[in-house]
């Protein structure tokens, strides 16, 4: 069976319009940035390569064609955006978007010359392409490896016989003197699109599924309130903090935190002022907290601090920070005082486990709320002691 370019790309034509069409019934209404860019380049990439199969039939296809060519552009710049929603910060985003808007201008002006324009649209194409392979390479965040690696192949192949349909253009023009001309390298080309329409619409789900599926495990692990890690998601944090400081036999400190009088000011003032206190107070710790300080909410009112690579007198220095904060900012932003009381524990030879260091600590808070509140207690092996 000989294949011929016209038909490959009626296929690949129809299949973008039937994913780009289907997919926002698949993945529905409630999206994040990256997933809804995704969908959008999707449907530009559509507008894109339909526009420039329709072009080859009509006599005058000047705005056809430069609308194409834009649509293609825009559709990669989306699908870099998309990227970085889903991997973090990725290199070369200033970069696309200059080749974006200089390869459909270029385009346009050099219309009449076929192997200016040709040269100059398949080459800007294929360093767009690169750059998007480029952007799959490293991920900042936990991200799936498998269907980075499959839209690698995708860019990577489309990005070499893109390349190639430029020099074809540009330098043996003969060779290629249509977009459905039967050469070797233009048949590649349209058997690639199909491919990399079907494998990276596959990819793209997987990448949309990972996301989601973090943001399950996100949500699982964190108190909708404030903000912080809940129990769960600080014991899992907390245990590899202690892990890593017996490994390397550094210091580690927690304090246990628990508002004075809580009840008294839900039933005095309202929940919805109660809520209020427990978002002042848990912004006040992502204030106070140096980087690489875990802070998270056990529940109700009680909240938990771990220090890595900090003694006693660190945990002392943040309890002062933090009172001085909170002091300062319940009165303007609450109307009322707001007070803690806290129980620290640092880490010895002798911890074997973090759920003994933090029995020492809730020892030392439990006295601490009993001895007048409004007090930090350091909880030594047994009995704590004043320190604040």
């Amino acid at each position: 069976m000989e294949l011929d370019a016209l038909s490959l790309m009626t296929v690949a034509m129809v299949n973008l319009v039937t994913i780009s069409l289907t997919l926002p019934l698949i993945m529905g209404r409630s999206l994040t940035p990256a997933a809804r860019s995704a969908q959008r380049a999707l449907l530009l990439l559509t507008f894109g390569w339909s526009a420039l199969v329709a072009s080859e039939y009509l006599v005058s296809s000047y705005v056809l064609s430069v609308l194409s060519m834009a649509g293609l552009s825009a559709g990669l710049v989306l699908l870099h955006r998309a990227l970085t929603g889903w991997l973090g910060p990725r290199p070369g985003a200033l970069a696309i978007q200059v080749l974006a808007i200089a390869m459909p201008l270029g385009y346009a002006f050099s219309f009449a010359h076929y192997p200016v324009r040709v040269g100059w649209s398949n080459f800007l194409l294929a360093a767009m392409l690169v750059l998007l392979g480029r952007a799959t390479l490293v991920a900042h965040r936990n991200a799936g490896r498998h269907w980075r690696l499959l839209l690698l192949g995708c860019f990577a192949i489309m990005a070499v016989l893109t390349g190639a349909r430029g020099v074809l253009g540009a330098f043996f023009t003969s060779a290629y003197p249509t977009f459905l001309a039967p050469n070797p390298v233009n048949i590649a080309a349209a058997v690639a699109v199909n491919m990399a329409v079907v494998l990276g619409t596959v990819a793209l789900l997987v990448a949309w599924r990972d996301e989601a599926d973090d943001r399950l495990r996100t949500m699982a692990n964190t108190d909708s309130l404030t903000g912080l890690p809940n129990r769960r998601g600080f014991m899992e944090r907390a245990d590899a903090l202690f892990a890593n400081a017996q490994r390397y036999h550094q210091p580690l400190a927690v304090l246990m935190l628990d508002l004075d009088h809580f009840k008294q000011i839900n039933d005095s003032y309202g929940h919805d002022r109660g809520d209020e206190a427990l978002r002042l107070f848990a912004r006040l710790l992502r204030e106070t907290r140096r980087t690489g300080d875990l802070a998270g909410r056990l529940g109700g009112e009680e909240f938990c601090v771990v220090l890595p690579s900090s003694q006693r007198h660190t945990a002392s220095g943040f309890d002062q920070r933090l009172r001085a904060r909170l002091q300062q900012r319940s009165e303007e932003e609450l109307g009322f005082a707001l007070s803690y009381s806290a129980g620290v524990a640092a880490m010895t030879d002798g911890d074997a486990t973090l759920a003994g260091l933090l029995a020492r600590a809730d020892a030392a808070l439990y006295e601490a709320k009993h001895g007048g509140r409004g007090q930090m207690l350091m909880g030594d092996s047994g009995a704590g002691h004043t320190v604040v």
